[in-house]
């Protein structure tokens, strides 16, 4: 199961990344709104364990926003708010369940599994940046009627900046999104995986499609036709 943790507390962060690790799941951390809203746009998240109480964007914001763009990944909200209206106000943003803290790991867990049983994201299956076309249900990528053969990593990068798209994604979020916790991955390494990714889209003669926005990170930009 993947899992994202939207939590400011880092104590709090940490004890929950190191619980759901040790019962197998994959989990991404942000320890901030703006943060944590570009990591839950990340596809084939199972879950998102959100705070509401939180720096730049509220939990409730980051409900609503994801609602309204279509995305419907469980989401399970984790506050120290027990008032009878927050809980209202959190469901009715389209929060999936509501857990008060303080809480019981296994209840937790339980609420995790059961709101992760109420179906996938809904997605696009097709996605298209100017004369690039992806194909979600099969990894497929063409560009100019050509297939574009990738790595599972470039797969997965290129698919998180197209459903992202136009909005600019940080270094730190592309990493956690596509690498999470399994390996060392700077900036560096990102930087040359990039690198590389580009070299297989833009060939000579056809139109740059990932931009670099220096001091931020990566954006997936077509033309418009």
């Amino acid at each position: 199961m993947r899992i994202l943790v939207i939590e400011d507390e880092r104590k709090i962060a940490a004890l929950l990344v190191e619980f759901l690790t040790e019962e197998g799941c994959h989990v991404l951390v942000a320890h901030n709104g703006r943060e944590g809203l570009e990591l839950a746009r990340t596809p084939g998240l199972d879950v998102v364990v959100l705070d509401l109480m939180l720096p730049d964007i509220e939990g409730l914001a980051i409900t609503k926003t994801l609602r309204g763009e279509g995305n419907r990944v469980p989401i399970l909200m984790l506050t120290a708010r027990d008032a009878d209206d927050d809980i209202v106000r959190g469901l009715n943003a389209g929060a999936d369940d509501y857990l008060t803290k303080p809480f019981s790991f296994d209840v937790l867990l339980a609420r995790i599994r059961a709101v992760s049983r109420r179906g996938p994201i809904s997605s696009l299956v097709t996605l298209r940046a100017g004369d690039l076309i992806i194909d979600t249900s099969n990894r497929e990528v063409k560009r100019n009627a050509r297939t574009v053969s990738l790595t599972a990593r470039e797969y997965d990068l290129l698919e998180l900046l197209a459903r992202n798209s136009p909005r600019v994604l940080t270094r730190d979020a592309i990493i956690q999104a596509v690498w999470g916790f399994e390996g060392d991955i700077s900036e560096n390494n990102l930087e040359a995986f990039v690198h590389r990714l580009r070299a297989k889209l833009e060939l000579p003669g056809e139109a740059k499609l990932i931009h670099t926005m220096r001091g931020v990170g990566y954006v997936l930009r077509g033309e418009q036709s």
